[in-house]
């Protein structure tokens, strides 16, 4: 299971980052009042939790195909398919990561 507190967190971030974007201002929302945390960790857990339920969804494939009668099917779909949702939303924000630096590198100085 993603780190909803994580990923709510990255999401307000963006929030705030899109709201400067257009020159409007910030107020911090008070679930994140105080603390303060790194864009590139937030990223490193959500891809590191991407990681971890791929892997886990793929054992669980494997052990359903060995023939483990604790597995079923249903359960191993789902959890395959939660798997590639993650890994897609994962893609999309590093599709959206490269275009936001390539702007920022064409902007003029």
């Amino acid at each position: 299971m993603m780190d909803v507190a994580a990923i709510n967190q990255l999401l307000a971030q963006m929030e705030q980052a899109k709201a400067l974007a257009k020159g409007g201002s910030v107020s911090e929302p008070p679930a994140t009042a105080g603390a303060t945390t790194d864009f590139a960790q937030v990223l490193d857990a959500a891809l590191k939790e991407v990681s971890k339920q791929s892997a886990e969804a793929k054992a669980q494939a494997e052990r359903f195909v060995a023939g483990d009668p604790n597995v079923n099917l249903s359960d191993v779909m789902i959890d395959l398919e939660k798997a590639s949702l993650s890994f897609n939303q994962m893609v999309q924000v590093r599709n959206r990561l490269v275009t936001a630096y390539q702007d920022i590198m064409n902007m003029p100085v």
